[in-house]
């Protein structure tokens, strides 16, 4: 801890755990609802009688209204203080949470989530710019994906039990209370002023490779399309299977803890290893734990699903991250990158509470598997381009970033 503040509150180390803790908890307080996502569906199925398309529907607002807010991230960031941005972000975002308990209609809901969308967007964008300010960004990234998976997994296992107790408010009881704690870790934080070499490099836009950049941005979409298309609707896809709703919840919940070893084990490989035969692999173990999920009437089966589908999603999206930074030197494609993933988080919801009709979920499986296997073919090339002059001069080494 420093004290470096006019008060003498004291403030952690900019590039040490904690500090990389702390900001994790400031990246993720605006889309937590994402890593809680199949406790709100099922919650507002459960609790306020809402159909799967209603449900799914409230979820795709949400983050469709984050896409919209990471967009103004990016000219607030550059010209207002991010600590007062993240203050006024954070309070409107408790305040959003407390009035949605009060609201049962499907509606005012779906509107009043996509507010909430734009604000969370809005913060998280803030957030994860402050983050690539620190010295070691693969470090703070990698802390990031941790608090998702880990948080994620706590409200999975327990929260769908409390809202079936006590109605859905609990679940935005809970969005609110983990932004209140981020509200009270911020004073904490050190200043992280702009790093200035960003700005020199952005003025020389020729050195983005822009076809590639746009592969590996739809290769982001599909990915983050299909995965949360059919992750939005897993408790009631295992309902349908007939497996017991405390079953489903510990397995969902445990899995998300099990599948933070993805993202610990992009940190350790990135920059020691080519990313092609990783991101094929693990691309192709994706696909087939998706499509183990027709057989999720099995208990054993749903489980190694889970599982399978959670380590791939955290070790590829930091992959895919690191390669869009790496196809443009300024930084900027990082913000490209952010909306591409919030835009398929919102479309996969969307898409699926369309697709599910009387409970089609053999039908959503396929599709999700479809949208995993065109998102490899978007992303091989890319990978390979960059493989190939990985050694080559001006050669850096990928993020882990998740968003």
């Amino acid at each position: 801890m420093n004290t470096d503040s006019p008060g003498g509150l004291p403030r952690a180390a900019p590039d040490g755990l904690l500090a990389c803790v702390l900001l994790a908890f400031l990246a993720t307080a605006g889309l937590f609802y994402v890593n809680i996502m199949p406790a709100l569906v099922a919650g507002l199925i459960d609790g306020l009688g809402f159909t799967n398309r209603q449900a799914g529907l409230v979820g795709s607002a949400n983050v469709y209204g984050a896409a919209c807010g990471a967009l103004v991230a990016v000219f607030l960031v550059r010209g207002l203080p991010w600590r007062r941005v993240e203050v006024v972000a954070l309070l409107l975002l408790l305040t959003l949470d407390l009035v949605s308990t009060q609201v049962t209609a499907a509606g005012p809901l779906m509107a009043l989530r996509f507010v909430h969308g734009i604000v969370g967007g809005t913060s998280v964008g803030v957030g994860l710019a402050v983050m690539a300010r620190t010295a070691i960004p693969d470090r703070a990234f990698g802390m990031l994906l941790t608090v998702q998976y880990g948080a994620g997994g706590l409200g999975i296992m327990f929260l769908p039990g409390l809202a079936q107790q006590y109605g859905p408010k609990v679940l935005f009881l809970a969005l609110a209370a983990f932004t209140l704690v981020t509200l009270l870790m911020l004073p904490f934080l050190a200043a992280y002023p702009p790093r200035q070499k960003v700005a020199a490099v952005a003025r020389e836009p020729g050195l983005v490779r822009r076809v590639p950049l746009i592969r590996t941005l739809i290769a982001v979409f599909l990915f983050q399309a299909a995965n949360m298309g059919l992750n939005a609707f897993i408790i009631p896809l295992a309902r349908h299977y007939g497996l017991a709703d405390h079953f489903i919840s510990r397995t969902i919940g445990v899995a998300n803890w099990i599948g933070a070893l993805g993202s610990i084990a992009v940190i350790w490989m990135a920059g020691r290893v080519a990313r092609t035969v990783p991101i094929a692999s693990v691309l192709l173990l994706s696909i087939a734990g998706t499509a183990a999920f027709l057989g999720s009437q099995f208990g054993l089966v749903f489980i190694a699903a889970n599982i399978v589908t959670a380590i791939g999603w955290s070790f590829l999206i930091p992959y895919f991250f690191g390669m869009c930074a790496d196809f443009d030197p300024a930084g900027q494609s990082a913000t490209l990158a952010g909306f591409f993933s919030k835009m398929g988080l919102a479309t996969g919801p969307a898409a699926a509470a369309f697709l599910l009709g009387q409970d089609n979920y053999p039908l959503l499986i396929g599709i999700s598997v479809a949208g995993l296997v065109v998102c490899g073919l978007a992303v091989v090339v890319p990978a390979r381009l960059l493989d190939a002059g990985r050694r080559g001069p001006g050669h850096r080494a990928p993020q882990a970033i998740s968003t």
